[in-house]
């Protein structure tokens, strides 16, 4: 089963690809969402040329080639490059043995827990709980998380009292029933958001998000040391050094890489067995809804170590209109889970008009475009 294209679709926001091989086979794929024109050029550049006339039996042995071959290129273009070609060869695996890749991996849920998760900050507290009451009372979400801080805050919040405001608004519209997380953000330093937490404490916040910095591992281990909530963090890191260390010296409760980032299925596994056998469970991130959730779901379905919930953003085409008309058929949310129905490989098709707006290139056995 050699590979002979690449082939590449993409806009400013989204890049899916697809690989086909010399036996008929074709998978889909993506790459990162935003800038993904510039990863687009990362496939064909330093992805591609690695890969094309290999056999794609082995996929931790393609990504292991690619990573070598570019190691003097470790940043994040590379992983986000790397996740179109890992995920639409996973597409490929699945399909040839007739099932999902979640079935694949060992999994067979007919749905998986997500928890609602909001994208704003900007957001008032009042008009936060009031479309979380309306989603809980639509979809029954069981679960939502919002923004606390400022992004990358240095201890400011998005305007004075929000935090404060939004916590004790949601959970006193919601009522105690549902869980609820937060997301800093790398907004605090440890001693402001020990501080933050003890108040997520008093309101039955029962998941702290990125508290501080997230390239200041021993701020976010003081911040866990000192609650009693979980400590999260992990979606912005692919170095593999980095996830040893997180995971042996425990800096957070629950690790969080995602899909798209760590360069794909593949090396998002290596991550959760490293967590698994650290006992900490794993909540993939997934913040928009291409197809960075649908792989998260069939990941979150299959590993032993899942967390309680997928993240599901609840962004709509008014907020990220670029989302619209990618793949079918959409997401189905139903008592606060995902349904899955795990027809082979990732179970999508992929839009011909969608398609057709984004513009193509090709790698394949001999040239390239």
């Amino acid at each position: 089963m050699k590979i002979i294209s690449i082939e590449t679709f993409t806009n400013e926001y989204i890049g899916l690809a697809r690989v086909r091989t010399d036996e008929g086979d074709e998978g889909w794929g993506q790459t990162s969402a935003y800038n993904a024109d510039i990863s687009a050029q990362v496939v064909h550049r330093q992805v591609a040329p690695h890969v094309l006339g290999w056999s794609g039996l082995d996929i931790t042995d393609l990504n292991r080639e690619v990573l070598e071959r570019e190691h003097k290129f470790p940043g994040t273009y590379l992983y986000r490059s790397l996740c179109g070609l890992d995920t639409a060869l996973w597409d490929i695996h699945a399909k040839r043995a007739n099932k999902s890749v979640c079935q694949l991996l060992g999994g067979n849920p007919d749905s998986v827990p997500v928890y609602a998760s909001s994208m704003q900050r900007e957001i008032t507290p009042e008009a936060e709980a009031e479309r979380f009451l309306e989603l809980k009372e639509r979809y029954g979400y069981k679960a939502f998380k919002f923004r606390i801080g400022r992004e990358c805050g240095h201890d400011l919040d998005q305007w004075p009292g929000r935090t404060e405001a939004i916590v004790k608004q949601v959970r006193q519209v919601l009522g105690d029933d549902v869980a609820l997380l937060v997301d800093a953000n790398s907004a605090y330093t440890p001693t402001k958001a020990i501080e933050v937490g003890h108040m997520l404490q008093d309101y039955g916040v029962s998941h702290f998000e990125e508290p501080c910095p997230y390239w200041e591992s021993e701020w976010t281990r003081q911040v866990r040391d000192a609650l009693d909530i979980d400590i999260s963090g992990g979606e912005q890191d692919n170095d593999m050094r980095v996830w040893k260390h997180m995971i042996d010296t425990q800096v957070v409760n629950i690790v969080q890489p995602d899909v798209c980032y760590m360069g794909g299925v593949t090396r998002t596994l290596e991550v959760a067995k490293l967590a698994q056998q650290a006992h900490l469970p794993v909540t993939l991130h997934s913040a928009n809804l291409s197809l960075v959730t649908l792989f998260s779901a069939h990941i979150m379905g299959s590993i032993p170590n899942a967390g309680k919930y997928l993240e599901f953003s609840i962004e709509g085409l008014d907020y990220y209109p670029w989302q619209d008309k990618i793949f079918s058929p959409n997401f189905e949310i139903v008592e606060g889970r995902l349904l899955m129905d795990h027809k082979p490989g990732w179970g999508i098709e992929v839009n011909p008009d969608w398609l057709s707006q984004s513009h193509y290139q090709v790698s394949y056995m001999g040239s390239r475009f």
